[in-house]
């Protein structure tokens, strides 16, 4: 029997309902509704009923224990979302969903992973090679440009790089709008022909062209794999022998290409902020870098499971700054969490931004202690207290390719340079599509000797 008892929430404005207050601090407002209302908290954006989850339990209901019973958000099923990304693993749904996952899955396999750490040294390796020691840098915008490179080696192989900088291009275009979602301007965007909705829909056509080219190119080459992830998607096949057809490898291409760069390149971001400006925990990793990496060489597949403390750094960073600082889903059917009633087609959403920083779960929540991630510590957290890659089935595919790539990048850099922060004000946030730095991270590059 389900429960018949609702959460309780701000009541919010009569016709947009909470709307106004979630875009005026996005993160305030959410902190606000755990400490005003608990663990379960109801709320609406205009017509749409949603809940907001605050506890671990309650998290791991919805994204493992009963997640056939829930779908994507309403929020990834716009127009302009299913436009960018198609059916790819990030927003398909069932038997099709599932299907991909499983075509999919070799391509990260960890033998394939570490294949790619090379790749990844070499490229950060020639990024700093353009530093000048005592320059300023916007290390965001570095570590932008730093896993656009490797996700267009590790995707596409060096051979059509011109190619994938175009892709890199129209995505830069093509995410802008989703910096305005949950406003009047992302509704009326989405569903009649503005300015934004034809550029949009332009730059969507020329990015198809291109990818529709490489993969036409590759078919035409034969099966051969080119040691990158474009190959093993092209050579999988279900157990009855079926591929992706050229739709299918478009969408996930896509998916793959803004999953690989972004939410990489804001660790290491906030990571390198963390660092400058914890003295204690920056010589901490020196410490382990010289000791790793003994006479400064070249860090490896081989060396990553050495490299403790900086995987931990890693691991304190996305708790304090996750780049995708809430997760959502929507009830499909009528069900319960916690207690309460959850009616279908409620959105729920699940603040990794809050539940990261609860007290219950994290002693000193708000400081950025790195040691704290013992295997100890780590094992005896509530699963979904920390789930920075999501959970569930529908869990990062990439997480172990992402931990990787972003520790042998700390570790390669961090090995040649230190970084100092040009202010000491904290950095201001924006809460879109992912948690970015308003105006970038201004640091000065020090050549270490």
């Amino acid at each position: 029997m389900v429960a018949s008892l609702l959460p309780e929430g701000p009541r919010g404005h009569f016709l947009l309902g909470v709307m106004p207050e979630f875009n005026r601090d996005s993160l305030g407002f959410i902190e606000r509704l755990r400490r005003d209302y608990g663990d379960v908290v109801s709320a609406r954006f205009f017509y749409v009923p949603s809940y907001f989850l605050f506890h671990p339990d309650h998290i791991e209901q919805v994204l493992a224990t009963n997640s056939r019973n829930f779908i994507k958000p309403l929020s990834f099923r716009t127009p302009f979302f299913h436009r960018l990304v198609g059916r790819g693993l990030l927003t398909s749904e069932g038997d099709f969903w599932r299907r991909q996952r499983r075509l999919a899955q070799p391509a990260f396999h960890r033998e394939r992973i570490a294949s790619y750490a090379r790749r990844m040294v070499e490229d950060a390796e020639a990024l700093t090679k353009t530093w000048r020691d005592g320059e300023i840098r916007d290390i965001h915008r570095d570590m932008m440009r730093l896993t656009m490179e490797i996700v267009t080696h590790t995707l596409f192989n060096v051979d059509v790089t011109d190619d994938a900088d175009k892709v890199a291009r129209a995505l830069s275009v093509l995410v802008e709008p989703f910096g305005s979602q949950a406003t009047l301007k992302w509704i009326l965007d989405n569903r009649f022909p503005t300015p934004t909705n034809r550029r949009f829909h332009k730059v969507a056509a020329q990015l198809d062209e291109v990818v529709y080219r490489i993969i036409s190119q590759r078919r035409a080459g034969g099966s051969k794999d080119q040691g990158d992830l474009l190959s093993m998607l092209l050579q999988a096949h279900d157990d009855d022998g079926s591929q992706m057809t050229d739709q299918q490898l478009r969408d996930e291409v896509i998916t793959l290409f803004l999953a690989g760069q972004e939410t990489t390149a804001l660790t290491l971001s906030w990571a390198w902020y963390l660092l400058a400006r914890h003295p204690e925990a920056e010589a901490t990793l020196w410490r382990e870098l010289d000791e790793v990496l003994e006479a400064g060489r070249t860090p490896s597949a081989a060396d990553y499971p050495r490299l403790k403390f900086t995987e931990m750094v890693v691991k304190e960073s996305m708790r304090l700054y996750p780049p995708a600082y809430i997760v959502g889903r929507e009830a499909v059917e009528d069900c319960e969490v916690g207690g309460y009633r959850v009616p279908a087609h409620t959105q729920l959403f699940m603040p990794t931004w809050v539940v990261h920083r609860d007290e219950r779960f994290f002693p000193q929540p708000d400081e950025f202690r790195p040691e704290r991630w013992t295997p100890e510590f780590a094992g005896s957290l509530p699963k979904y207290a920390y789930f920075p890659f999501g959970g569930g089935p529908r869990v990062c595919i990439g997480n172990a390719f992402a931990m990787m790539e972003i520790v042998l990048l700390m570790a390669t850099i961090a090995r040649d340079y230190r970084l100092e922060l040009v202010s000491t004000r904290p950095v201001q946030l924006v809460p879109a599509m992912s948690l970015r730095p308003r105006d970038g991270i201004r640091m000065i590059v020090h050549r270490k000797s």
